[in-house]
């Protein structure tokens, strides 16, 4: 299978390299966005993450694909047997569309004859998978009469559900686009239009049609994407499709936003990618085809999030349990799911949503969904990956080499070097300027080319210069976004707000002399009849800035975090020689700003005073003065494993003291099944109640209906007589449930592990104090011995011993 696998990827001469043809007239945004391919990035800040990329992501997500059998999967689909055991998950064919969609983008950014090679290799063994009436999806094809298990014994009979091939064919068509855009060629293409066709033909309302949604969304924005490339409307009706019949059929609930018809929709709910990638294909149509249910839905959706359930890092999707979003205002931090791929689908829904209606508060989300949440998916390096992206830590969090669910990753791989095509937009007369980064672009303004040269240190510095280095000569109005944070908003709504009293201000220069302007829907417009060489200066007022959260968001309440222009702060242990839980900031903080060249691939660290609350050997409270350090948030974890905070608090309600040693919190923790997560037992956080799933935990799953354990190792021999464990249960959606039974040992002379005597009753309550009482015993050594449900797991929080 190998030899054939290698054989394949080496037949690179019978891939056509078909020149791009001209783009079929076809209806469009009411904002033109001006695609990757007409902008060339220069930046620093950006020009690193654009080469990790280049250098690390993409080879890494390539090596991974052939390590793992992705490519074996296509190869094997090209030559089905019975034989083959159909394993991994039902979406693995899409971490190679998206790697290519990445590396298509670099192509843009770095031309590279070798990788373009390679990725022609790769597209020869995807369309040998392909069936000849354009069918896709080797988990089933590879064993037709023996399909992976999600994907049930005929086409579209699980796609509602597990089977992903609506999904699979998003990816397709997105990294297909990215492909043809990029290289002029139509081999990709070509085999994502026939899928395409597959599905518009055998997926509709018309007799011999199958009706059937996606189960895990994306085909709709794809699909849009492919009616703007191609001009074939069928394309847009196909998505549209998906999008109505949303909620009227078999695939019902909140967890896919299938609960009420789209139109009918108010609030962000359920899986939070899910979701995001939904609303995008909403807005995709309420832009394209004007339909104004559509544009009312979208807007009142997008309006719920940025009041109600947006994390200051413009992450989305509070809790882990469905992967989901919260009630509204529910954002916890230690617990905040905020998963990379929600991110990447923020932005994917703000920018559509920009194109739509063209006003810059959608920019101000996506831009610091974009500097915070989303970058801080990936590491500096390009090699190492969250899942979740929490607001606090206190260690149990690392960045993984990899997923064997590989969807945030490979995510990765294919957003980060799209981001040329966010910085522009053109309309009629008018060239909008949304991001701020280094760069040069070619842009067709009233069917007249012109080209500019951005030229900033941003986000470290609030100075922009733009120049033109080519026109007509014909007057055009330049666009300019004043951020929120200039104008003292943080986000359009009130769920965050300034409360340091300052207020920061901007000023254009055009050649020199000061321009100004009233702005419309956030823009400094510029009208004037513009010559080469003209040059504007921008300058963005930035200064730190401290942001108090919506009284109804209860994790934040009595704290503050800290920001600079676009970019969150946090306190990281690293940095800062006490638990960064525990500070408590001043009233009024002032902060310095150090620049560190030499850290962290070059940031700004913010310092400031502020104290540390604790107790002494008596119970009573003590503060200490400290200088607290922070850095960004998307730098965070890059030195190791340790507390990390985002919301510090600045009143007494929301202090949280150091606690002083325990005998749990000195000894040493070993458990039947090895996790980093075993910290949560001794760590002294402690649940509300039994709601409250904000604070570590431990638990064994997968493991069900086992008999496992925990030990506590003293430093010294203790007399112990109670024992204190607050259970983990995370029902209805995840897989662990509180035990069976329980019982404590303790570790005698002769080394053997015995029975505590007398013992209360051992109490199975969910997240609160279940304490047990016993005679006294001297020991080295206590075990927590749990017996778990038949058919699930179980877990504490915390585990106290006296």
């Amino acid at each position: 299978m190998k030899n054939l696998l290698f054989t394949s990827l080496l037949i690179v001469g019978t891939i056509g390299a078909a020149q791009a043809q001209e783009k079929p007239k076809s209806h469009g945004y009411p904002i033109n966005p001006v695609p990757f391919t007409s902008v060339k990035v220069t930046d620093a800040f950006w020009g690193q993450r654009l080469n990790a990329s280049r250098e690390v992501t993409i080879p890494l997500a390539f090596s991974k694909c052939e390590e793992t059998g992705r490519y074996e999967n296509f190869v094997k689909a090209a030559h089905p047997s019975e034989d083959y055991k159909v394993e991994g998950l039902a979406f693995d064919d899409t971490d190679v569309y998206k790697t290519i969609e990445g590396a298509s983008y670099l192509l843009q950014t770095y031309p590279d004859k070798k990788l373009e090679k390679y990725i022609d290799s790769v597209l020869v063994i995807v369309a040998a998978a392909q069936e000849p009436d354009g069918y896709l999806y080797t988990s089933r094809t590879m064993n037709p009469k023996h399909p992976h298990e999600w994907a049930g014994s005929k086409r579209w009979e699980k796609v509602e559900d597990l089977s992903h091939e609506f999904y699979n064919l998003g990816h397709m068509v997105e990294g297909a686009i990215a492909h043809y855009q990029a290289t002029g060629k139509k081999n990709f293409l070509d085999i994502a239009i026939k899928y395409a066709d597959c599905v518009c033909r055998e997926i509709g309302d018309k007799p011999g049609q199958t009706v059937a949604v996606p189960g895990h969304q994306i085909a709709e924005m794809a699909l849009a994407k492919l009616y703007l490339v191609t001009g074939d409307r069928k394309y847009l009706d196909q998505a549209k499709f998906f999008l109505d019949k949303r909620g009227y059929t078999t695939r019902t609930g909140e967890y896919s936003q299938a609960h009420k018809p789209v139109v009918e929709q108010d609030e962000a709910v359920g899986h939070a990618v899910r979701a995001a990638y939904m609303y995008s294909g909403m807005a995709d149509v309420a832009a394209l085809t004007g339909d104004k249910s559509y544009i009312d839905a979208i807007d009142k959706i997008w309006d719920n999030i940025v009041t109600k359930k947006l994390y200051v890092t413009g992450g989305i999707g509070a809790t882990s349990h469905g992967e989901a979003f919260g009630k509204n205002y529910e954002l916890p931090n230690m617990s905040a799911y905020c998963e990379t791929c929600a991110a990447i689908g923020n932005v994917y829904m703000n920018y559509r949503l920009f194109l739509l209606h063209g006003e810059s508060k959608y920019y101000d989300v996506l831009e610091r969904t974009l500097y915070n949440g989303l970058i801080s998916g990936v590491s500096l390096d390009g090699g190492g990956f969250f899942y979740p992206n929490p607001l606090e830590s206190i260690g149990q969090h690392q960045r993984q080499p990899w997923f064997g669910c590989a969807c945030c990753p490979s995510n990765i791989c294919r957003f980060i070097p799209s981001l040329p095509g966010y910085i522009y937009a053109v309309k009629d007369n008018d060239v909008y300027i949304n991001l701020f980064m280094s760069n040069t672009t070619d842009l067709k303004v009233a069917g007249k080319n012109v080209s500019l040269k951005q030229t900033t240190n941003y986000p470290w510095s609030g100075d922009v210069k733009v120049e033109v280095t080519k026109t007509s000569g014909r007057a055009f109005n330049l666009k300019i976004r004043i951020p929120g944070w200039v104008k003292n908003e943080v986000v359009p709504s009130n769920l965050y707000t300034y409360n340091d009293g300052k207020r920061l201000s901007y000023s254009v220069k055009v050649n020199g002399q000061l321009v100004n302007s009233e702005l419309k829907g956030g823009y400094f417009v510029i009208d004037r009849q513009w010559k080469k060489g003209d040059n504007v200066e921008i300058h963005f007022d930035m200064e730190p800035r401290t942001v108090k959260a919506n009284s109804k968001v209860e994790a934040d309440r009595g704290r503050i975090s800290v920001e600079r222009g676009p970019i969150v702060y946090c306190a990281e242990w690293c940095d800062n020689s006490f638990d960064v839980q525990s500070v408590f900031m001043n009233q009024k903080p002032t902060f310095e700003v150090v620049s560190k060249p030499e850290l962290l691939s070059g940031i700004n660290q913010l310092k400031t005073d502020a104290q540390i609350l604790g107790y002494d050997e008596k119970g009573r409270l003590t503060t200490t003065d400290v200088k607290l350090t922070l850095i960004p948030y998307y730098a965070w974890a890059h030195r190791g494993s340790g507390a990390m905070a985002v919301w510090l608090s600045n009143e007494l309600r929301s202090s949280r003291p150091t606690m002083p040693p325990t005998l749990a919190s000195e000894s040493k923790v070993n458990a039947s099944h090895p996790a980093k997560s075993i910290s949560a037992v001794n760590d002294r956080l402690v649940p509300k109640d039994e709601t409250d799933t904000s604070v570590p935990y431990y638990h064994w799953w997968p493991k069900q209906g086992t008999t496992e354990w925990i030990t506590y190792e003293f430093p010294v021999a203790s007399s112990v007589s109670s024992v204190t464990v607050y259970w983990y249960d995370d029902a209805p959606w995840g897989g662990c449930r509180v035990p069976k039974a329980w019982t404590i040992y303790y570790k005698d002379a002769a080394g053997n592990w015995q029975p505590v005597t007398h013992p209360d009753k051992y109490t199975v309550e969910k997240g609160t104090a279940n304490q047990v009482n016993f005679d006294a015993v001297t020991t080295k050594a206590v075990k927590l011995e749990v017996q778990q449900p038949e058919k699930h797991s179980s877990g504490l929080f915390e585990w106290e011993v006296k």
